[in-house]
């Protein structure tokens, strides 16, 4: 009888750990880290030879099989790149990580924090109503930019939106955007409903929702999806109705 031949098991990585000073490809110098997630992890980087600063996403290798996610987010943010709301991609650079090869994302560095730790320094840990329609406004505006182009997020929370606070309002920028598959109608949805997620928790969601105007409960529809849906196609018809919303006299 015939061996059967062994499968190879490769490890499984759930942290890079690059602490700053490392250098990546001969050309990027680790400045710090900035979060991580499903896919993989984000380092702030510094470009060696012209001292520019940059976002580096480096993918877990078993979440990157046949470099097909990364080939995934570098044509899909391609195509988007007149959408100013979702980071610009540069280049793609690999390294040798533990013996495993390791592709990484090259990107624009965009100044801000994640919006979930901006939300931990402000009072109460959240906004105001009206600084959370300034900040849904802003998302709906971009992501409508998305779904005017045929395309979607498909992974909007607070951990892959940076923000800067301007003013009034804010700048925010968007990251790893998720791959479910050819565009479809439930894509739109979910972003839609994401949109009113992120809003009804960053003005402090269940604890202080009760106390909300009904103007601000008329968007959140109790995070109810089919409600929710109903009133918002796509983020196109979020923004305009935050744009012509009407408000009661008190």
């Amino acid at each position: 009888m015939k061996k059967k031949k062994r499968k190879i098991v490769k490890p499984q990585v759930t942290s890079f750990d690059f602490q700053p000073g490392r250098i990546l490809a001969r050309k990027y110098e680790v400045v710090t880290f900035l979060g991580s997630g499903w896919e993989g992890e984000v380092y702030l980087v510094r470009e060696k030879e012209s001292g520019i600063e940059r976002t580096a996403k480096i993918f877990f290798p078993q979440r990157n099989v046949h470099n097909r996610a990364i080939k995934f987010y570098a044509k899909k943010l391609h195509r988007l790149r007149h959408c100013p709301i979702l980071i610009q991609y540069h280049t793609q650079e690999r390294i040798t990580f533990c013996s495993m090869p390791i592709t990484f994302l090259i990107s624009e560095y965009v100044e801000g924090e994640l919006l979930l730790q901006f939300l931990k320094k402000q009072p109460g840990k959240r906004l105001t109503a009206f600084e959370g329609l300034h900040l849904l406004h802003e998302l709906a505006a971009g992501v409508e930019i998305i779904h005017q182009a045929r395309e979607y997020h498909g992974d909007l929370h607070d951990e892959n939106i940076f923000i800067r606070r301007r003013g009034l309002s804010f700048n925010v920028k968007l990251v790893d955007m998720y791959n479910w598959g050819a565009l479809n109608k439930e894509h739109i949805r979910d972003d839609v409903c994401d949109l009113i997620r992120l809003f009804y928790d960053a003005i402090g969601g269940a604890r202080h929702y009760a106390r909300q105007p009904q103007e601000i409960k008329n968007i959140c529809c109790g995070l109810k999806r089919s409600l929710i849906v109903r009133k918002f196609r796509t983020a196109g018809h979020l923004r305009n109705y935050l744009e012509t919303m009407p408000w009661r006299r008190r």
